[in-house]
């Protein structure tokens, strides 16, 4: 058949191999001996999780596969830690931690800095974590290691526009994305494929393993985490329950990887869900509310017997942990503590450490009360998001800016909320003595804390001159 480059939202499905990688990995599916039936699952989504165009509705053996993959001699997972591409990256102003400036000045200091009438109060884990740092400079190595070759990435490598806008200068090309889903057309065989830090779907890594391009896979290995998490329960034949936003990269990939699986947002969603297991209730309005959110061929009805627990890696740890008690509790309310066992399993801790430490820490930095808050990070970053929602729960005024330009010394500030609603804001900085608190998601560079800080002062040097005058 003649296979398309074009990955479109569709139904997953798998095609003929065509390489050998995918063949040994057809072959270890096959030898694998058949799971006990409480249902066929085929791996699946109902309408945003990207496969390529022309494959067929077989099984597929997701683990075998990038197990197989993993052996090829262009597959390349492998951190390097070289010192020149550090050190590029500490010269483009996207190193993991300033090594002068302000920021690191905080850092010796407490945490704390006081100029004038301005108190700055940095949170104790902000900023760059250890995985995106490796992401970075994974494609930071990719570009020193072909030196001459196309690099294509599938997405943003992380959710910050200061690192993605470094990589294109570096002569990396991002896969475009239309209306029908990405668009691998433009990649040839010979060239380098980057995975961005979220990972890439199985769909995409055996397309491009088809078309015999080098990848370099810089998934951060707490998502490969909760990858074996959603593979533990469709071999145990459970269904997934992913708490975690059905259209992030992440997400897609991670229930690339699941068997049956249903995506809930939040609490109040699971909570729907536990009473439908409870009480039954309307399939349609069921299947309406979660229509982007869960494999081909759902059935509450029937899918909702067996359940294990995954999360999207950056989502708030307290609401991860009070879904799967929720969950805990509804399986035993309807089959009994002694049945527990074949009706849920807790994969255990798959959020992220540095999502956690942020999000410790910014519940400390609201616990000062400062004045105001300033989230720095990427429009579409999980962890940011929740970072801002930590804030405007505690009732602190706060203010999430992806990059410096988002405020001016006139005192303006464009910002979301944690919502993602797009403000404006006149005279945000007050008059006279502040206290500002700031922090920043696991994918902002300190040199972007550093310039908004930079603008925070240069704000309140033109609030004196406007009084002086």
């Amino acid at each position: 058949a003649q296979r398309s480059s074009r990955v479109r939202t569709q139904t997953h499905s798998i095609g003929m191999a065509s390489t050998a990688t995918v063949a040994s990995a057809s072959a270890a599916y096959a030898a694998r001996p058949a799971l006990p039936s409480r249902r066929v699952v085929r791996a699946s989504r109902a309408s945003v999780v990207v496969r390529a165009a022309d494959e067929k509705d077989e099984p597929f053996d997701a683990r075998a596969f990038r197990r197989e993959l993993s052996k090829s001699p262009k597959y390349n997972r492998s951190f390097k830690k070289d010192e020149e591409s550090a050190e590029a990256m500490e010269n483009a102003g996207i190193g993991m931690l300033s090594k002068g400036g302000l920021v690191a000045q905080m850092r010796a200091e407490g945490f704390q800095h006081v100029k004038g009438d301005v108190t700055l109060k940095l949170a104790d884990a902000y900023g760059f974590c250890w995985g995106v740092e490796r992401a970075v400079q994974m494609a930071y190595e990719a570009r020193k290691q072909f030196p001459d070759e196309q690099i294509h990435i599938t997405n943003e490598i992380i959710h910050n526009p200061t690192v993605n806008k470094r990589l294109q200068d570096m002569g990396v090309k991002f896969i475009e994305e239309t209306s029908e889903g990405k668009d691998f057309s433009d990649v040839k065989e010979g060239e380098v494929v980057i995975l961005p830090a979220f990972g890439a779907s199985v769909w995409e890594m055996k397309m491009l393993a088809e078309k015999g391009v080098s990848i370099v896979d810089t998934t951060c290995p707490w998502v490969s985490k909760v990858w074996n998490a959603v593979d533990a329960h469709k071999r145990k034949e459970f269904t997934s329950i992913i708490h975690g936003k059905w259209a992030h990269e992440e997400t897609v990939a991670t229930t690339s990887f699941a068997g049956v699986y249903l995506v809930v947002k939040d609490l109040a969603e699971a909570e729907y869900v536990c009473d439908y297991i409870l009480n039954g209730g309307d399939k349609a309005e069921f299947m309406a509310k979660f229509a982007n959110a869960h494999s081909k061929g759902f059935d509450p009805d029937v899918d909702l017997e067996g359940l294990g627990i995954a999360n999207q890696t950056t989502m708030l740890k307290g609401e991860t942990e009070q879904i799967g008690k929720l969950l805990e509790k509804t399986m035993m309310s309807k089959y009994g503590v002694t049945e527990l066992d074949n009706h849920y399993k807790n994969a255990g801790d798959t959020i992220c450490d540095a999502t956690q430490e942020r999000q410790d820490a910014m519940y400390k930095l609201v616990e000062d009360k400062p004045d105001v808050i300033i989230v720095i990070g990427g429009v579409n970053s999980s962890n940011t998001q929740h970072l801002q929602e930590i804030a405007e729960d505690a009732g602190i005024t706060s203010y999430w800016v992806d990059t410096p330009d988002r405020l001016d010394a006139a005192n303006v500030v464009t910002w979301r909320t944690a919502h993602g609603e797009l403000k404006t804001t006149e005279n945000w900085l007050p008059e006279g003595a502040v206290t500002i608190g700031v922090t920043s998601g696991a994918s902002t560079p300190d040199k972007v804390v550093e310039d908004v800080i930079d603008l925070i002062f240069a704000t309140k040097e033109g609030q004196k001159a406007a009084v002086a005058a």
